[in-house]
C-alpha cells in the first residue's frame, strides 16, 4: 500500500497550489459579491492544463483520472477558490460523455471541456422528486427523428456560465412501455428552455437555477450515446465523480479554513504575553478538526483510486465515505476557525465566514447525509433498503 503521489502528481499540486494562491480567497469573494463569474481563473486553469486532466489524451486531456482532478479540486479549494464547476462540467459532464457518448459527442465536445472554452452543468435535481430518478417528472419523447422534452429542473448549478446543459429525463421504452432514464445535451439557447435564479444565502460566484423545458425539441444526436440502452450507465458513470471531487473540494476547504486559524492563533496574544493557540481550549478543537479533515482526504484517495482501477461498486462505497466525511470535516473546520478568531473571524478580511454557507451545503448536496448512511447500510451492513 502506498500513500505516497506520483512525481507528476505532486508537480500537479505543487502547480494547482501556485495558481491558486495568486488568485485567493478575495478573489473569489469579490467575484461573488459582485455577481461576477471566475472566469479568469477558469480559462487560465483550462491554458495550463488542468481543467482536463481526466480527459483522453486524444480529444485534448491530460489522460490522467479522477485523483488528478480531485487534486484540481482540492488544491484550489485549499487556495480559497472552491470552484463548483469543476465537480459539474469535467468531473460529471466529461466522465459521461468520455464513457457513454458517441464518438461524434465525444470529439464535439471533449476538448472544449479539456480547455476551459467549453462547459456543460447537470441537470438532474426536481423540485418533486429532488434526484431520485425513479420518479423524475421531466420526460422525453420521440417527434420523428427528434427528441422533445418536458419538466423542470432545480439547484442547476451554472446554467449562466454553460453552452450545454446535461439533461436527465425519463423515456418510454418501446419494449416494455416503461420509462427509463436517458441522458440528453441541450443547448442553454434552446427554445422552450428558460431559467430562473435562484437566490441563495451562499457567498459563490457561481449560481444556481430552476429550469423550465417546455417542449424543447432536440435532434437525434443529442441523446447520450445515441441509444436508450446508454441512459442508466451513463447516469451511474457520473456519480462517483461527482462524490469524489465535491468531497476533495471539502476537504481542500477544511485545509484552507485551518490554516487561516491556525496563523492567526499562533500570532494572537491576549494575556500574559502568549499567543492564544497555546491554550488548549483553542489548540485542541482546530487540533480535532485538522485530524478530521486528513482523514477524510484519506478516503478520498482511497475512492479515487478504486474508481480510476476501474472497481466500481467499492468505488461507489468509498466515494459516499469520502463526501460524508469531508462535508463534516469541512463544516467542522470553518465553524472551528470562525470560533478561534473570535470577532475576527466573522469579517470579510479573514476570510472564513464567507464559506459557512457552501460548507453547509456541503452536507446536503449533491447527496445528503442521511442517504450516504442508507447507501453505506444497504451495501456494507447488509441491512434492508429503507426507502
Amino acid at each position: 500500500m502506498n500513500f505516497d503521489l506520483t512525481s507528476e502528481q505532486d508537480q500537479l499540486r505543487d502547480a494547482v497550489r501556485a495558481l491558486g494562491r495568486r488568485y485567493g480567497h478575495r478573489y473569489f469573494v469579490d467575484k461573488a459579491k459582485a455577481g461576477e463569474h471566475t472566469t479568469e481563473l477558469w480559462h487560465e486553469a483550462g491554458r495550463l492544463g488542468y481543467l482536463g486532466v481526466n480527459i483522453p489524451t486524444e480529444y485534448g486531456g491530460g489522460g490522467g483520472g479522477i485523483t488528478e482532478l480531485a487534486i484540481v479540486c482540492e488544491e484550489l479549494a485549499a487556495a480559497g477558490c472552491p470552484l463548483l464547476l469543476l465537480v459539474v462540467s469535467p468531473a460529471i459532464a466529461a466522465t459521461v460523455i468520455n464513457r457513454h457518448g458517441t464518438e461524434e459527442q465525444r470529439k464535439r465536445h471533449l476538448p472544449g471541456l479539456a480547455d476551459g472554452s467549453q462547459k456543460i452543468v447537470f441537470a438532474i435535481t426536481e423540485p418533486e422528486a429532488g434526484s431520485n430518478f425513479h420518479r423524475l417528472a421531466t420526460v422525453a419523447r420521440r417527434d420523428g427523428d427528434d427528441w422533445v422534452l418536458s419538466g423542470r429542473k432545480c439547484y442547476i448549478s451554472g446554467v449562466d456560465e454553460a453552452q450545454f446543459i446535461l439533461v436527465v429525463a425519463r423515456t418510454e421504452d418501446s419494449s416494455t412501455g416503461k420509462l427509463k432514464p436517458a441522458l440528453f445535451i441541450v443547448p442553454t439557447d434552446a427554445a422552450g428552455l428558460t431559467r430562473s435564479k435562484l437566490d441563495m444565502e451562499i457567498v459563490s460566484p457561481e449560481n444556481q437555477f430552476l429550469l423550465y423545458l417546455d417542449e424543447v425539441r432536440l435532434p437525434a444526436d443529442a441523446l447520450v450515446g445515441g441509444s436508450l440502452d446508454a441512459g442508466l450507465p451513463a447516469l451511474f458513470a457520473g456519480l462517483n465523480p461527482e462524490r469524489i471531487t465535491v468531497a476533495a473540494m471539502g476537504a481542500g476547504t477544511g485545509r484552507y479554513a485551518i490554516e487561516r486559524a491556525s496563523e492567526y492563533t499562533a500570532t494572537r496574544k491576549v494575556w500574559g504575553g502568549r499567543t492564544i493557540g497555546s491554550h488548549q481550549g483553542v489548540a485542541h478543537p482546530l487540533a480535532h478538526a485538522a485530524v478530521q479533515v486528513e482523514l477524510a482526504r484519506l478516503m478520498i484517495q482511497k475512492a479515487a483510486a478504486l474508481y480510476d482501477a476501474g472497481r466500481d461498486l467499492e468505488a461507489a462505497v468509498s466515494a459516499n465515505m469520502a463526501k460524508y466525511a469531508a462535508g463534516d470535516a469541512a463544516a467542522l473546520a470553518v465553524d472551528t476557525a470562525v470560533q478561534a478568531l473570535g470577532g475576527a473571524g466573522m469579517t470579510t478580511e479573514y476570510g472564513v465566514a464567507t464559506l459557512l454557507g457552501a460548507v453547509r451545503a456541503g452536507r446536503i448536496a449533491p447527496v445528503s447525509r442521511e442517504m450516504i448512511l442508507n447507501f453505506v447500510a444497504q451495501h456494507v451492513l447488509s441491512q434492508d433498503k429503507s426507502y
